[in-house]
């Protein structure tokens, strides 16, 4: 399950004589037999030496310096014991005691494990080919109990790097794990410290939660520990709206449109974040005002097609199988003639333009829960320009009497490095999938038969 990359970097470094070891995640993953998103090396061998060893390959970050070493056209992650040792001077702020019998390689692994963030990800894989994982913090355990905890008292940890906040809901959402409660309830008491991250790390979180499969789950957990009202508080203000309690286990439109989106999604095959935020702007639109299901079904039709809104209509009105109707924003079929049903379409991509535009204007962000006292003050407008203006020409094919001709996607196919790049066919392609599943789901037309 190591990716062929990483193993060359391992064996070359091997072969000069250097430790090597896998550590973080990747470990973490491997031992639950997951494809690990990406792997990350730590060797006994100085940077320099790292960097005279491969013939491309670059020193990166001034804080904590890696290097980024290019094998087969991706980038493989290799940082130094030397550099970590000269970073912290051997000395922790925490009280947590060494090892018993610690010697000096055991001392040097445990110090870099205890500047991980949890206790899962602090572990150390020794060259594979001798199968021996250091765990200095229980993270066996953990990963036995399904628990995400920190390695060291949450409330300090967090108080360092604050992204570590986002990082456990990460885990746990794309994992299943739970949250230890110490960890759970510094989650919640500390959320508002994720306003001091710059908007590209938070944008990057989000991305990690929603683009790579775990989309509901992390909203769920963004919902049940405050933070959605923080980073996304127009979504916040649909899970109020609908009664929807904080460990609510019921299911809404915005989690069905991600669960759907999930089941084409992998750590291994994400998709473009202009995706997910086109789906929030669907979303909000539908929740501002519900629209007739096939009107809906349609426009996701004519996205996919290219803008092509009476063959969208034909195939809309040959629908014969009921929509989801667990769901408010999605109106009972009134039997709209053709120039209404056309009419009906190009006001709801009117609408969802509107949404976007909404979602990344401060004072509007900012008044979205207004009528919620309880609800801590955000103007944070996480979706960048760029991606408003991707997400934007998502749109541009539905129109009246478009004059340009926009192609469509061929074949039923995804193809997975297409909707990474954000190529607006593939893109297309998996939204009208994940509405059309989402407005009329397969179970119930099996429910009918």
């Amino acid at each position: 399950m190591i990716a062929t990359p990483t193993k060359k970097v391992l064996n070359v470094l091997k072969k000069k004589g250097h430790d090597v070891y896998l550590v973080g995640g990747c470990v973490r993953d491997l031992i639950i037999k997951q494809t690990p998103k990406d792997f990350d090396i730590i060797t006994s061998a100085d940077l320099k030496e790292v960097m005279k060893t491969f013939s491309w390959c670059e020193i990166v970050g001034k804080r904590f310096p890696i290097c980024h070493v290019h094998m087969d056209g991706t980038i493989v992650e290799v940082s130094s014991f030397n550099t970590a040792r000269c970073k912290s001077s051997m000395h922790f702020t925490h009280d947590i005691e060494a090892p018993i019998d610690c010697d000096k390689e055991d001392y040097l692994r445990w110090g870099n494990c205890l500047k991980r963030d949890f206790t899962i990800n602090g572990l150390l894989m020794f060259d594979p080919y001798e199968r021996i994982v250091y765990d200095y913090m229980g993270g066996m355990e953990d990963i036995i109990k399904a628990k995400v905890r920190t390695v060291v008292p949450a409330a300090s940890s967090f108080r360092e790097d604050c992204a570590r906040i986002l990082r456990a809901i990460r885990i746990a959402a794309r994992l299943g794990f739970s949250i230890s409660r110490e960890t759970a309830q510094s989650v919640k008491s500390l959320s508002y410290l994720v306003l001091r991250l710059d908007k590209g790390r938070l944008l990057m979180e989000m991305n990690y939660m929603l683009a790579y499969g775990s989309g509901e789950a992390s909203l769920r957990l963004l919902w049940r520990f405050g933070l959605l009202d923080i980073l996304l508080p127009f979504q916040a203000v649909y899970f109020v709206r609908g009664g929807f309690r904080r460990r609510d286990e019921r299911t809404n439109l915005l989690l069905s449109f991600f669960s759907n989106l999930d089941q084409l999604l992998a750590p291994n095959r994400p998709c473009h974040s202009s995706l997910w935020v086109a789906i929030f702007a669907l979303h909000k639109a539908l929740s501002d005002k519900p629209r007739d299901s096939l009107v809906v079904a349609a426009f996701s039709f004519a996205l996919h097609n290219g803008g092509n809104l009476s063959e969208a209509i034909d195939i809309a009105r040959r629908i014969n199988k009921p929509h989801d109707a667990r769901f408010p924003e999605l109106l009972d079929s009134s039997g709209l003639d053709k120039e209404d049903m056309e009419d009906e379409i190009l006001e709801l991509a009117e609408s969802v333009k509107g949404s976007l535009l909404q979602m990344t204007t401060r004072h509007l962000v900012s008044e979205a829960m207004a009528d919620y006292h309880e609800a801590p003050y955000s103007d944070l407008v996480l979706i960048p320009l760029a991606m408003y203006l991707k997400a934007l020409s998502f749109f541009d094919c539905v129109k009246v009497n478009a004059g340009k001709k926009f192609l469509s996607k061929q074949g039923r196919e995804i193809d997975y490095e297409s909707l990474a790049r954000g190529d607006l066919q593939e893109v297309r392609h998996v939204f009208a999938r994940i509405v059309f599943d989402t407005v009329f789901p397969l179970h119930l037309c099996q429910d009918q038969s």
